[in-house]
């Protein structure tokens, strides 16, 4: 088996209860240390390997969809989210009141579809995607597929999150929630960005690997930059802006609503719903962005605004964080099944390029001065 799967000398595999299978082989991931980056799919399971672990772990599949299962404490992991939740609901009235507008709709639980995070994709192994998705590796998340945006310089790649003993509750307490987290192509950047962006990500030392205690506490991980920094990178990439002044903090959390149980639980439904309570969608594309499949729908306010203190001595208004809705339809070869049958796994899974290059724009000046 090791020699069929090409390992190294020094990894082994132990599968148990598995024969006569065909093996597929996708590679993932750079060998960055104790990260996965190896998928190997059989028929009924998934199996993941890490360049530091001799044993890889199995998870058993359910009707097309793969779970690993989850690591760790999960008190700890679901503790840590809430930190992140709570600096992002302090900085972002926005989002606070919709997620309290819609929960009172029916007095309905909340189930969150993903997270998100901006990074920078610096020249050495440790930064951009690899810095915020490591903890979410080492509690059980897959990685899946990767999406990329030439025009705004940009990738991304997106975790599916491990299977628990329960799926009921609201809000961090609920269904763990995806994890989406992007990358600036530092490289394809001017000189002028690149210096910027070395500047700082140096000045943050080991930072990088505190990505995750970094947005639990609401704190950069190098020192304030200038305004005239801002500017500079503003002038070249808005997404390269944001991520200076927020550093790894949430850049959004997305209400998924399908698992909505009142009459919001319609995408098109809720939109209507949070602009009549006087809130302003994106509106880049249209209002509701949908997938070729048109199993793929979502929105997204447009960023709050705050105050940051510069470490020229300049105080400006900067864009923050927003929140997403995102509805999932039924895959069709599940249509037929009665609506109370239908699992999370029945419906359309993944992201797509389109809708999220346009959710992006959340944070551009575009959408944060349109007045209609």
């Amino acid at each position: 088996m090791a020699q069929l799967l090409g390992l190294q000398s020094k990894m082994s595999l132990e599968i148990h209860g598995l024969s006569s299978l065909r093996v597929s082989v996708f590679p993932l991931r750079r060998n960055s240390d104790n990260f996965i980056f190896r998928r190997w799919n059989f028929p009924g399971y998934s199996i993941s390997l890490k360049k530091s672990l001799s044993v890889a772990s199995l998870s058993r599949e359910g009707d097309g969809f793969p779970r690993s299962s989850f690591q760790g404490s999960e008190s700890f992991f679901r503790c840590m989210l809430q930190s992140m939740e709570t600096v992002y609901l302090n900085r972002n009235a926005t989002a606070k009141a919709i997620l309290e507008l819609v929960h009172s709709v029916g007095n309905d639980n909340i189930c969150y579809d993903h997270f998100a995070f901006r990074t920078f994709g610096y020249a050495v192994n440790g930064y951009g995607i690899d810095s915020m998705a490591q903890i979410f590796l080492d509690f059980g998340y897959s990685p899946k597929e990767e999406l990329r945006f030439p025009a705004k310089k940009l990738k991304a790649l997106w975790f599916s999150p491990p299977a628990i003993d329960s799926e009921e509750g609201t809000g961090i307490n609920g269904p763990l929630p995806r994890v989406f987290i992007s990358e600036l192509l530092v490289d394809q950047m001017s000189t002028q960005a690149q210096e910027i962006i070395r500047k700082y990500s140096e000045m943050s030392g080991y930072g990088n690997r505190h990505a995750a205690l970094a947005s639990a506490l609401g704190s950069l991980t190098w020192e304030t930059p200038s305004y005239a920094e801002f500017q500079q990178l503003a002038r070249e990439s808005e997404y390269a802006a944001w991520t200076l002044v927020n550093g790894y903090a949430l850049n959004h959390v997305t209400i998924s609503t399908h698992r909505l149980t009142s009459r919001l639980r319609k995408i098109n439904s809720l939109n209507q719903f949070i602009e009549e309570n006087g809130f302003k969608l994106n509106s880049e594309g249209g209002i509701l962005k949908v997938s070729p499949d048109g199993l793929l729908l979502q929105s997204s306010t447009v960023a709050d605004s705050i105050s940051f203190h510069f470490s020229d001595g300049i105080t400006e208004s900067v864009p923050c964080s927003y929140i997403e809705f995102a509805e999932r339809l039924v895959l069709p070869q599940y249509s037929c099944l009665p609506d109370e049958e239908v699992m999370e796994f029945h419906r359309r899974d993944g992201f797509e390029v389109g809708n999220a290059d346009k959710i992006f724009e959340s944070t551009s000046k575009d959408q944060l001065t349109r007045t209609a």
